[in-house]
């Protein structure tokens, strides 16, 4: 049992580290398409391995597998990318300027005109 306790703490540690660089790359970074990219990838990291250590904690501690958790994770998964890819979609069709020193900014009214 003390295996799994270390293993929840583990996963736990990951998670909070990875929504820790989350909420600081949203805080830093310069533009929305940086801000935007930041807290996606990482959150979805974060969220994904507290919800594994809940999965780890509550089999072993509580009434068995949970399905409730796996649905969550599953959602959290599938979600927060096609949310990214919708805001950020969002802000081409607005024309959210990028910063200057973008790469493939030349590129961008193609991409924008794009149907």
């Amino acid at each position: 049992m003390i295996i799994l306790e270390y293993l929840t703490v583990i996963f736990l540690l990951i998670g909070g580290f990875f929504l820790l660089v989350g909420s600081i790359g949203l805080f830093r970074l310069p533009d929305f398409y940086m801000r935007l990219h930041a807290p996606t990838k990482a959150s979805t990291l974060g969220i994904g391995s507290i919800l594994v250590a809940s999965i780890i904690f509550y089999s072993f501690k509580g009434d068995g597998v949970s399905i409730k958790e796996f649905l969550i994770t599953l959602f959290m998964f599938l979600t927060a990318p096609i949310t990214a890819h919708m805001l950020s979609k969002a802000a081409l069709h607005v024309r959210q300027p990028p910063r200057p020193d973008t790469l493939n900014i030349d590129q961008l009214e193609n991409i924008r005109d794009r149907k």
